[in-house]
């Protein structure tokens, strides 16, 4: 663990940590020296111990706790395991989901893969949110939570209408709770462009997914396919004492994706 690290002595929560985004954010956290990480998972138990012993490579303790934020009741299970601890100095509310489908095809998608999508990545953020919320309002600074949205919900794109249109309404309900929870909360989000992990690989062949990376690294101004590691440490940065003044902001991390689909200001 570094020494004097801007996360010295943290205690953070990280929902969907076993693999991917999650595990870097998670790592990173304890990199700069955080006290304890929880690590949830829905489903993958091995990959979750895997997160936690790069965590606690780094110094920090590793707190396992499975869960699905669609479910209040595993919300609550997620922010009890920080509870020993007295408080949350930051939320990373990451656990996602998505159903792949053409955006011309209408009928590949149905009402229920709508509510399937808005029960995680909607729903589960804000349950996350209500359950942690006295742990955070006991943060000795403000208490810090990063969703992690998409670039998806900033133009309409990505892997269907229902996952597009769920992120975008992640990003109108990181502003309410800027609001509802200042002075005592920060709140904001990320919004990853192509990220190279097998979650984006899901439902597609692999020369698909070839494709899509090398698409990615032609298209983006930056010239880029971002890794986890990319995302993460601009996602650290908005629970970090350097954004000790930012709350209700929505960071686009993309590698330039958003500028070849809509201009700056369709923000």
């Amino acid at each position: 663990m570094a020494a004097g690290g801007d996360f010295q002595d943290f205690v953070v929560v990280v929902t969907g940590a076993s693999t991917g985004l999650g595990r870097a954010i998670a790592v990173e956290v304890a990199r700069r020296g955080a006290k304890a990480v929880v690590v949830n998972y829905a489903r993958s138990a091995s990959e979750a111990e895997e997160t936690a012993a790069l965590v606690r490579a780094e110094g920090a303790e590793g707190v396992l706790v499975q869960g699905d934020v669609a479910s209040d009741e595993d919300c609550r299970k997620i922010a009890a395991a920080a509870q020993p601890f007295g408080r949350i100095d930051a939320l990373f509310n990451n656990a996602g989901t998505t159903r792949f489908a053409a955006h011309g095809d209408l009928d590949a998608v149905s009402a229920q893969d709508f509510l399937d999508l808005y029960a995680v990545n909607v729903v589960g953020a804000y349950q996350m949110v209500r359950a942690c919320r006295s742990l955070l309002e006991a943060a000795p600074r403000h208490g810090a939570v990063v969703n992690t949205a998409s670039i998806a919900g900033v133009t309409g794109i990505g892997s269907s209408i229902p996952y597009a249109a769920s992120k975008g309404a992640m990003t109108t309900m990181t502003l309410s709770l800027a609001r509802a929870l200042a002075p005592k909360i920060r709140v904001n989000a990320v919004c990853p462009g192509f990220i190279d992990t097998p979650w984006f690989g899901k439902g597609m062949p692999d020369a698909a997914v070839d494709r899509v990376r090398a698409n990615a690294e032609a298209s983006t101004p930056l010239r880029a396919a971002s890794t986890p590691q990319d995302i993460a440490e601009a996602t650290v940065f908005l629970a970090a004492p350097a954004s000790r003044h930012v709350t209700g902001e929505t960071l686009l991390v993309d590698a330039g994706m958003h500028l070849g689909y809509a201009p700056t200001v369709a923000r």
